[in-house]
This record gives C-alpha cells, sequence and structure tokens, in this order.
C-alpha cells in the first residue's frame, strides 16, 4: 500500500513539474489553466468559450494561456504569424475533423496545409470575384434577393427575416453550386422543407461529444449523435450525379474530366460549402438587418438609403462605399464565425508576439475578440457605427485587424460570393424599404455560438418592411435643362434642401404646347426630417425663380390634404432650373 502511495506522489510530482516547467506556465492566465484543460472545455460545451476568452484578454492583454496546452491571442503580430506565416499559416487541429462531409474530408477539414493548399488550386477560380460576378451568377442572385424583398413586402406586419434570409443564402449557394440545379426555397415549399432542416438545430453537444471522447463514440446511442440531414443529403447526392452542369458553376469544375475528385468527395465538397454557405451569409445578414432597424440606428439607415439612391444608375456594387461601411460593421460586432479558428504551432516550436511557444502548442485568434480589445483602433467596440469605416484617420490600422473571413491561404474561400450576396440583398432591400423592429419580437438577438459558428439565440428576427417609393401624387412640374433646354422622361432629379437633406424625384411627363415641361412625381425622402412629405397629396410651384439661367432656387409650397396643412420651402436642383 505504501508503495502505492509513493508511486501515486511521484506521478503527482511529475504531472506538477511538466506543468510548472513549461513556457505556457509563464505566460500570463487564470493560476489554475496551468494544470487543466476542463475549465474551457466546460465553457465550450455551455456555449460560453467566446465570452470566456474574451474577458480573460480584456483582463490579461494580447496573449491569455486558456488551458495547460492552449494559448490565445488577439494581434496583428499573432494573426500574421498564426495564419499567413509561410502563405497558409500552421495545421489546423482535430476540431475540424468535426466537419466531415459523408466520411469524408473536405477542403474545409483537411488539417495539413500542403493538401488543403492542392485542394484548394482545384476550386479557386470558382470563387475569384471575376467569376462570381458573371452576369450568370449576379442575375440569379438578384432575382433571389427581389423574391426576398416581395416575400417581406407581401406580410403586412412582422415578418421573421431570420427565415427568409437563410432561405435566400440556400437559394444564392445553391445555384451557384449546382445550376440549373440550384433550390428555390423562397417560393418553393419543398424547397423551404430543404433549408428547415438545416438550419434549426443545435450543433454543439452533439457534436463536441464525440471529438472529446473519441474512442467511446461508436458505442453512443443514436439521441447521442449529432442530427442528421437525409433531405439535404439525397438532394446533394442527386445533384452531384447530373452529367450537365452549368460550366460557371462549381460543380462543373470538380467533375472535369482532368479532376482528380471522385463523384463522391465531390459530393461531400458541396455539401460542406452548402452548409457553410446558408449559416455565415444567412446569420450575418440577420445580426445586420436587426441593427440597422434599432430607433438609434436609424440614422445609418437613412445614410444608406441615400448613397444607395444617389448612385447614378448601374453603379457597380464595390462603388458604393456606405453599402461597404455597413456590411464591415456589422461583420466586425457580429461576425459569423466569431471564436477561436485553432492551430498546432509547427514542429521547433514559433515565436508569436515576441514569445516562444513549444511545438504541438494549441494557437488561435478569435475575430470577436480582435474586433473589440485594441479601443485606440475601434473606440466604443461595442457600439455599431458603421461611420467608423468612412473615416480616413486609422482607416489601415481597422482593415488590417478586420478578421472577419480569417486570412491567409486558410481563409475563408467563400468570401467574394457572400460579400456579393450580402451587397445585392441590401440594395433591394435599402432602396426600396425602411424596417424598424416588429411590436411582436421577444426572442433574443443575443449571440448564440454554434462549434465555431453563431446565430441568434431566438433563432427569430421580426421586422416590419414600410416602402420608402410614395405613389404618384398626380402634381405638374415644368423642368428644363438650363444648358441644353432638352428634359429626358423619367430621369430621377436628387433635390437638396437648404439644410443638407436630400429629397428625390422620379419625373416623366410630355412638353406641353406653351414648350413647358408638364412632369409627374413621385416622392422618396431620404430622411425621417422630411417624412411629412409622404402624405403630400398635391404639390405647386411658384414662379418665383432669379432671372439668371444658372439659378439653384426655387419656391416649393407642398399642401397634406389629410390635415389641410401646408409648407412653403426651398430647395436646390441639381442640375434642371424651373420654367414658370
Amino acid at each position: 500500500m505504501l508503495g502505492l502511495w509513493c508511486a501515486g506522489i511521484v506521478i503527482l510530482l511529475y504531472f506538477l513539474y511538466q506543468r510548472l516547467s513549461s513556457p505556457i506556465s509563464k505566460l500570463p492566465g487564470p493560476w489554475y489553466t496551468k494544470f487543466t484543460s476542463l475549465v474551457i472545455k466546460y465553457h465550450e460545451f455551455s456555449a460560453s468559450r467566446r465570452v470566456f476568452i474574451h474577458q480573460l484578454h480584456k483582463q490579461y492583454g494580447t496573449i491569455v494561456r486558456i488551458a495547460p496546452n492552449e494559448v490565445s491571442f488577439a494581434s496583428l503580430d499573432a494573426i500574421r504569424e498564426i495564419y499567413a506565416s509561410g502563405g497558409s499559416g500552421y495545421d489546423k487541429t482535430e476540431l475540424y475533423d468535426l466537419f466531415r462531409q459523408f466520411g469524408i474530408k473536405t477542403m474545409f477539414s483537411t488539417l495539413d496545409k500542403q493538401t488543403h493548399s492542392e485542394r484548394k488550386r482545384q476550386l479557386a477560380d470558382r470563387y475569384a470575384m471575376s467569376n462570381i460576378l458573371r452576369e450568370h451568377h449576379v442575375s440569379a442572385i438578384r432575382d433571389s434577393a427581389k423574391a426576398f424583398a416581395s416575400k417581406c413586402a407581401a406580410v403586412a406586419k412582422s415578418v421573421d427575416v431570420y427565415v427568409y434570409l437563410h432561405c435566400y443564402a440556400l437559394d444564392c449557394v445553391t445555384h451557384f453550386m449546382f445550376s440549373p440545379s440550384g433550390l428555390k426555397s423562397l417560393t418553393d415549399e419543398n424547397d423551404f422543407e430543404l433549408m428547415e432542416e438545416m438550419t434549426y438545430h443545435n450543433s454543439l453537444q452533439k457534436n463536441l461529444l464525440p471529438y472529446y471522447l473519441p474512442h467511446l463514440a461508436p458505442y453512443f446511442p443514436s439521441w447521442l449523435l449529432p442530427r442528421r440531414a437525409p433531405k439535404s443529403n439525397a438532394y446533394v447526392h442527386r445533384v452531384t450525379a447530373q452529367t450537365s452542369p452549368d460550366e460557371y458553376s462549381l460543380l462543373a469544375r470538380l467533375l472535369r474530366k482532368d479532376s482528380s475528385i471522385s463523384r463522391s468527395q465531390a459530393a461531400a465538397e458541396c455539401k460542406d460549402h452548402m452548409a457553410a454557405g446558408i449559416d455565415t451569409t444567412g446569420d450575418g445578414l440577420c445580426f445586420l438587418m436587426w441593427e440597422l432597424s434599432q430607433p438609434h440606428n436609424f440614422r445609418f439607415q437613412d445614410r444608406l438609403y441615400e448613397d444607395l439612391r444617389s448612385a447614378p444608375e448601374g453603379t457597380h456594387i464595390d462603388r458604393l462605399p456606405y453599402l461597404d461601411a455597413v456590411i464591415k460593421e456589422a461583420l466586425r460586432c457580429a461576425p459569423p464565425i466569431p471564436m477561436s479558428f485553432p492551430r498546432y504551432v509547427p514542429s521547433g516550436g514559433r515565436t508569436i508576439e515576441g514569445t516562444f511557444i513549444p511545438e504541438g502548442t494549441i494557437v488561435s485568434c478569435q475575430p470577436y475578440t480582435v474586433h473589440r480589445l485594441d479601443t485606440k483602433v475601434f473606440p466604443d467596440p461595442d457600439t455599431f457605427n458603421p461611420d467608423r469605416w468612412m473615416e480616413e484617420d486609422g482607416i489601415n490600422e481597422r482593415n488590417r485587424l478586420f478578421f472577419a473571413f480569417s486570412t491567409g491561404g486558410r481563409g475563408c474561400t467563400g468570401r467574394n460570393l457572400a460579400t456579393v450576396e450580402m451587397k445585392i440583398l441590401l440594395q433591394e432591400v435599402y432602396s426600396r424599404f425602411q424596417t424598424t423592429v416588429a411590436p411582436d419580437m421577444t426572442s433574443s438577438m443575443e449571440i448564440d455560438d454554434q462549434i465555431i459558428s453563431s446565430r441568434p439565440k431566438g433563432q427569430k428576427c421580426k421586422l416590419v418592411f414600410t416602402p420608402r417609393k410614395i405613389l404618384d401624387v398626380g402634381a405638374d412640374w415644368g423642368l428644363v435643362d438650363p444648358q441644353t433646354g432638352i428634359f429626358s422622361a423619367d430621369t430621377r432629379y436628387n433635390f437638396r434642401t437648404d439644410d443638407g437633406e436630400n429629397i428625390f424625384l422620379q419625373t416623366s411627363g410630355p412638353k406641353s404646347p406653351s414648350g413647358q415641361l408638364h412632369l409627374r412625381l413621385v416622392f422618396e425622402t431620404g430622411s425621417r426630417k422630411y417624412y411629412w412629405l409622404n402624405n403630400v397629396v398635391a404639390i405647386g410651384i411658384l414662379t418665383n425663380v432669379a432671372e439668371t439661367a444658372n439659378t439653384s432656387l426655387l419656391r416649393i409650397d407642398a399642401w397634406n390634404m389629410a390635415t389641410d396643412w401646408n409648407s412653403t420651402s426651398f430647395v436646390n436642383p441639381s442640375t434642371t432650373t424651373t420654367s414658370g
């Protein structure tokens, strides 16, 4: 018995020596993380790892020990070293084995960077922006965006955009991969059921158990295993069996004659991309629209509307700066994958942020913290403020710390597709509608962590869509170009009031016998300050215009017939003057 006690003491002393002599034990962090990983596993299992790590970084700084063999970083130097050194950074950990599809490793779940690079080369041209912006893909995305907007506008009161945003993301990504066999879950009931199967489930605990207990996993009862998705699996197998996919689709690239990828591997790859494309884009858009719909953020929604409506017709979606700013800020505040991207330190160890880390140590950065910790780069980091991305001062630092899609050779392959999908949908919605939080919205929009992704905790987001465009008020205007004397019908004129607000007029109409141009008007206001225009049913122009030909000042009398109220205001036409 004494021998057993002695052996136990020796083992304990050896364990303590190993833990305390490791360079990791000298790093900042709670004392208990020198000895056990149970605490971080508890937070993983209870969906609080992200918040736990973030609080540790706020307490200890940019380097934090979170387990005896795991360190979290939150700095630009660490991001570059872990994820971009040597082109693709360090190899992934076994956590990514959880993302195999049909038991097959995909590009995302491949652990070593060499194998990943070989697979990525086979797919890279499909995810290049030049391919995504082909008219074939863009028109399909626009059709889905219009279907989404129509679906939401058709509901008189509140609409759950969480549902329809996931439909939108599913329809877009399946068209991109499988055209002409993409889904239409926004309009087809059977396809909608497939979206529900892939979206409404908890992926956390039942996926983590096999990861924690791999040797016991084969003996788990069915109720402990991750939920299966028979409809989506059958769909993927069916469409990957087709022989003539569209030439620009992902499937066509995977099944090329010179490809080394089998049909079963192609099916696994496509299922992986489909699952990733639904949740990241759908949830990202959901958090974004929720923020824009908050009363204290209406000014951002109004500015986005003005930016979209004042852009010349045909403006490329990459040339809408405020749209970019809104998307970046939403992804900064609520990145679709906010948690750690774990990697193994390579053989021989590495120096990260001036600190030597032994080989085999798990290291990571999490976007949620990278986007918040440095308050010099991101002041008021928990506040949604797209305007920060419009300021020149500090923009380079902000861009370098933008980590929503990871970075390096193993960064998000689908970032271009996701960005285009987000831009087109937001352009469609916010150039036409104002969104507000519905009165019956009671579900939590708190970030709810899954394995590495996140979603709204209540899986509901009820908004109200109010059309911005006002019906024809039937008034006549006489407008003439001061330079040419020519009027182009159906041209949008931008009027700016004397206090800098924009009012948009959609005009059309013939020339009168006297030579005046009589135009029918449709009002669209970009500011709640001038929302009274929504009730204007009669407009008249007085002829008090200055004598000079290039004058920009005219007087408008506006009558609200519902309240018998009238107002006179002055506006400045951008390119036209008035002929009384």
